[in-house]
């Protein structure tokens, strides 16, 4: 019987992941290559020195619609350790709370109850957000040089309702100011999360470490014959045969085939170690183009309970989402003191700012929505800034997306950069490494689709579509 057919993963983060599950489950030999001391990239944890703790580098949720994400958790037999929420509060300085949740009417109108009720908006507001809205039944806007908040004045949304509704979502969901933000990912976000069916919008949140969420993989691969080397950088990939030989800090790998898992940067800085052709020229020039946008991760540990919330949407500050670690993770639960982490997506404005200014904005700014914080002491507190957190999807930025083929026969690349179909995101990352996984396989004489099927469209909307 003919060996399995060899292959090296080089980058450990989802895609990496998602690719080197899918090729060993296919009967390849695959060698996952990582330089971080743990897998899951940018989806990782940590213990924090400064507080002992483990903390994530930033809060990571999904929803429904991310089913090659919610594929990778079963493989790995983590579906479990995801919470699924359909209940989210926007809550507003003044004490105001507006709840967005499915009701009994079909999709697309299931939501429609809740935006009826919801106190955050005027009349004005909602007629706004429901013809906005309805742009997207049909179908999403191709991309085009126009950004999301040219299509929003265009479109005659309210002030309120582009504060209270389409800027908070859409920073949150694509790390990225609106008026940075390419119209067609922006519709597809709000098509997804608020139209197609209350399945797609449900929002998953890990209960456990990210690392320990990821770390599973390790098991899997060797389980499956296959090898998983952490802490080892990648130094050049060279024709080796009909092969490709990696040359890394631990000495070379020889395999039939590689694929490239990596972010951008991380590409860019290994084109060097590539055979030169004129593919590879036109591939620099086009990840010269990508840009960065930062996320900003705010860990608290207060001395009490200051909310029972589990998660909320924190509307006109700067702090945009609220996340209750004191419940969402068991090894939590039960403590009297409070364990919260902020996130502020697309933080610029914070790059700059000193550990200690955004501990004293964090905590000013949750007082004005948890009055209990103003009496709490904080026992205290960690600051992840995220710089290169993920890329900016501005207009126009799929002209700039390649595919899984590279300029290299028997090299593949995957990433959330890379051409998906969705942004940079979690599932982006794992339908990335899914469809090299797939390409890589065609390439080899053995044709797999490893990219699940979508959710289905319900009630009105499956027959919109």
């Amino acid at each position: 019987m003919a060996s399995p057919r060899s292959i090296t993963v080089v980058g450990g983060g989802l895609a990496g992941i998602a690719a080197a599950c899918a090729l060993a489950d296919s009967g390849f030999r695959v060698h996952l290559l990582e330089r971080r001391p743990y897998l899951g990239g940018r989806a990782s944890s940590y213990e924090h020195p400064g507080t002992g703790e483990v903390i994530d580098n930033c809060q990571h949720v999904l929803i429904g619609r991310c089913t090659s994400l919610v594929d990778l958790y079963r493989r790995l037999g983590v579906l479990d350790a995801i919470r699924w929420f359909d209940r989210f509060h926007f809550l507003t300085p003044d004490g105001g709370v507006t709840v967005i949740e499915p009701g009994s009417l079909p999709a697309p109108l299931h939501s429609s109850m809740a935006f009826l009720r919801a106190p955050a908006f005027t009349a004005a507001d909602k007629l706004a957000i429901a013809w906005g809205l309805s742009q997207f039944l049909t179908g999403l806007p191709p991309d085009s040089e126009e950004s999301f908040a040219q299509w929003l004045a265009r479109h005659h949304q309210t002030r309120r309702a582009i504060e209270r509704f389409w800027k908070p979502v859409l920073v949150s969901a694509l790390n990225e100011d609106i008026e940075n933000l390419s119209v067609h990912y922006a519709a597809k976000v709000f098509r997804e999360s608020f139209l197609l069916s209350p399945e797609s919008g449900r929002m998953g949140i890990p209960s456990i470490p990210l690392s320990e969420l990821y770390g599973r993989a390790i098991g899997y691969l060797r389980e499956r014959g296959s090898d998983v080397s952490l802490k080892t950088g990648v130094d050049r990939i060279l024709p080796s045969g009909q092969g490709w030989m990696t040359v890394t800090s631990e000495g070379s790998i020889p395999s039939d085939a590689v694929v490239l898992a990596l972010s951008f940067e991380a590409m860019t800085t290994l084109l060097p170690a590539l055979p030169r052709n004129p593919a590879s020229e036109e591939l620099a020039a086009k990840l010269a183009r990508f840009e960065h946008s930062p996320i900003t991760g705010i860990h608290l540990w207060l001395d009490r309970e200051v909310t029972d919330l589990e998660h909320a949407v924190l509307l006109e500050t700067t702090i945009q989402w609220m996340f209750n670690k004191s419940k969402l993770q068991p090894t939590h639960r039960g403590a009297e003191a409070s364990y919260l982490e902020l996130v502020v997506s697309a933080s610029r404005s914070l790059v700059p700012m000193r550990r200690q200014e955004i501990v004293d904005l964090a905590v000013r700014e949750l007082a004005q929505f948890f009055p209990k914080v103003a009496s709490a002491h904080l026992l205290k507190a960690a600051i992840v800034k995220e710089v290169r957190a993920t890329y900016s999807i501005r207009p126009r930025i799929d002209q700039l997306r390649p595919h899984s083929s590279s300029p290299w026969s028997g090299i593949f690349l995957a990433g959330d950069w890379t051409a998906t179909g969705w942004p940079a995101t979690m599932e982006g990352a794992v339908r990335s490494g899914y469809l090299a996984a797939g390409a890589l396989a065609g390439w080899m004489g053995k044709p797999r689709n490893f990219v699940p099927p979508e959710l289905p469209a319900r009630g009105l909307m499956s027959i919109m579509n």
